[in-house]
């Protein structure tokens, strides 16, 4: 495994890099019998090199330190040679720490600088075609450093918002799962307490319910806790529209009369799908139990071209369905699937829930 350097101790390596680099260019193409490269020229070298070491900190002081150093190298110590460099790099890493205004200033004094120096010297350093160059690569350290910076923040952005995403699909997770057995518990607890006296066998039955409920409910609990241990296990299979009976029996267990249709010819569904489906019809039929004072539910399902329709509708109250967490997460599963999802009371009273699921769609 690669040992991760600190931020500071990899500065100092670039740093010292770049020192190398400019002293080892300058000395090839100025030998010392040349008479041209004197201490003072390594001392610039040294001093504009080391204070990238400390770029991402200060990074506009090291911005005027680099150009300064360069100010007095090229017209009076030192021979031609890489030194710009380091004002270049000292430019991009002002960009992509978001300080554009001092980056464009400091990119256009330089520009107006060798402008001014190609002007006096009567072009004998650079030429056109060099000041054009020049300028470009300060142009472009700008809008490089700047464009990096941009980069980055998207990619924050992006991790930030698929962060917030599992969080919630694991919050959606939790409320379906432990609101519908945790509700189907309530009522068989309640309905235990009351007969117990009267009926022992029922009450007996209602608390083997309890028990089968509260197991479910722990297998579950782990199952989505599992997806925070182990990215893996999200790719585990969930419940789906096979265990429909399943659910229906739980309802029913409580009193409520629920009737199923299925219309169409059933196919295997995507697991994002499938499991949307089911948790619709979850939540939706312990929204019944739960506010509707219903006796009667019918749960609807069409498998379509393309598509699947689930209905829900019960002989309740109805209402105007205020959005707490289970009607939110319903909205949430069904729109990431790219469906859409209608609750609303129902044309004879009551409660409908409908929704519209592609079924060749997985998110």
């Amino acid at each position: 495994m690669p040992i991760a350097l600190p931020s500071s101790v990899r500065d100092i390596v670039f740093s010292g890099a770049i020192a190398v680099v400019i002293a080892v260019t300058t000395v090839a193409y100025l030998p010392f019998e040349d008479g041209g490269f004197s201490v003072w020229s390594w001392v610039l070298i040294v001093v504009a090199s080391g204070a990238l070491a400390v770029r991402n900190r200060y990074p506009v002081t090291v911005g005027v330190v680099t150009l300064v150093a360069c100010y007095v190298y090229y017209p009076f110590v030192g021979p031609d040679g890489p030194i710009l460099m380091t004002f270049v790099i000292a430019l991009y890493t002002i960009a992509k720490q978001g300080r554009l205004v001092a980056a464009l200033v400091l990119g256009a004094h330089a520009g107006m600088a060798s402008a001014y120096g190609e002007i006096v010297s009567n072009g004998e350093h650079l030429g056109d075609a060099g000041l054009l160059m020049l300028l470009g690569w300060l142009a472009a350290a700008v809008a490089f450093g700047h464009a990096r910076r941009n980069s980055l923040a998207l990619l924050r952005e992006t991790e930030q918002r698929a962060a917030t995403e599992e969080r919630l699909r694991i919050a959606r997770e939790l409320h379906d799962s432990l609101g519908h057995h945790l509700s189907l518990i309530n009522v068989q607890a309640a309905a235990a307490l009351h007969r117990f006296d009267v009926d022992p066998e029922q009450g007996r039955n209602a608390l083997g319910l309890v028990k089968d409920e509260s197991k479910q409910t722990l297998r579950e609990l782990r199952a989505t806790l599992g997806v925070l241990r182990s990215p893996s296990e999200h790719d585990q299979e969930g419940p789906g529209l096979a265990q429909l009976d399943l659910l229906v029996e739980q309802a029913r267990s409580t009193g409520l009369s629920v009737v199923t249709e299925v219309a169409g010819e059933r196919r295997p569904l995507p697991p994002d799908t499938d499991l949307a489906a089911y948790r619709l019809v979850q939540e939706a039929l312990t929204n019944v139990r739960r506010h509707a004072a219903a006796s009667t539910a019918t749960v609807r399902i069409r498998y379509l071209a393309g598509e699947l329709r689930i209905d829900v509708v019960d002989d309740g109250e109805g209402g105007k369905g205020e959005p707490g967490n289970g009607l939110t997460g319903m909205g949430e599963r069904v729109r990431a699937l790219g469906g859409d999802l209608s609750v609303r009371s129902g044309t004879r009273g009551g409660f409908r829930v409908t929704a519209r699921l592609p079924q060749g769609a997985s998110a």
